[in-house]
């Protein structure tokens, strides 16, 4: 009797772990780098709870979003709200599932250990950057929503051509490797990027009178192949859970309203 019982559980143990094969799918997800560090930690989390498996492409926001365009498929997109935006009104996104996860605002990284210059006011924050030997940033021409606002921001404030004779650009658009590596004096960019980077402090934001909000938004592609696994996915992303791995990366929760970028 034993034996039979153990064989009928071994039984049930096989076919259960058959049909969650048979149900696994596999997430194409294009995602934003602005969240790389939080999503590759989600995901696996997810992975092992859902037994779906996600495979990301990363990128700017605004790049994917021109992939998107021009025909490349994904099942899950997330980008920033500006770029998911872009998507929805040309029809990209599956209507109603949009939805803003988290948030982040522009900073300044520095290599852990050095001098610490002002930025607590925009004219601080100007000569700061006036002051530097080097700053890096995400090249604009790539798309990357820090390397144009911080363009744009420079034009307004008058030092644009200043920066230029400074610039750094990180090849894979993280700007803090370039201070943690010295080969850049201070970085700019997304402060959970700057926080990711192993060898580099944040000095502060951007004064607020100067600095802008960038939402992070995701949606379930209109021609998504595993829109259900998606929902799930979508759904975890607002998740406390999620909330919580957010916020220890640097990442504010998704204003009501917001300045976004």
């Amino acid at each position: 009797m034993t034996r039979t019982l153990s064989r009928i559980a071994a039984l049930v143990a096989i076919f259960i772990a058959q049909a969650t094969f048979a149900c696994a799918a596999e997430i194409k997800v294009y995602a934003t780098i602005g969240v790389k560090h939080s999503l590759e930690d989600l995901t696996a989390k997810f992975e092992k709870t859902s037994g779906h498996s996600v495979s990301i492409t990363w990128g700017t926001g605004a790049g994917l979003a021109k992939r998107i365009q021009a025909g490349e498929q994904a099942d899950l997109l997330v980008l920033t709200r500006q770029g998911l935006d872009t998507l929805s009104k040309d029809g990209k996104v599956a209507v109603g599932t949009e939805r803003n996860f988290t948030s982040s605002t522009q900073a300044v990284g520095i290599r852990k250990g050095a001098p610490r210059p002002d930025i607590s006011t925009p004219e601080a924050f100007k000569t700061t950057i006036l002051n530097a030997k080097s700053v890096a940033y995400p090249d604009p021409a790539g798309g990357g929503l820090s390397g144009v606002f911080l363009t744009q921001l420079a034009e307004k404030m008058g030092f644009a051509e200043q920066l230029k004779s400074k610039a750094k650009f990180p090849a894979d658009n993280f700007a803090g490797k370039l201070v943690a590596s010295g080969e850049a004096e201070l970085a700019i960019q997304q402060k959970p990027e700057l926080m990711s980077i192993e060898g580099v402090e944040i000095l502060g934001p951007l004064p607020p009178e100067i600095n802008v909000t960038t939402v992070f938004s995701a949606g379930v592609s209109k021609d998504a192949k595993e829109s259900g696994p998606s929902t799930e996915l979508l759904k975890y992303l607002e998740s406390p859970e999620a909330a919580a791995m957010f916020k220890r990366d640097g990442f504010d929760p998704p204003p009501p309203a917001a300045k976004a970028s």
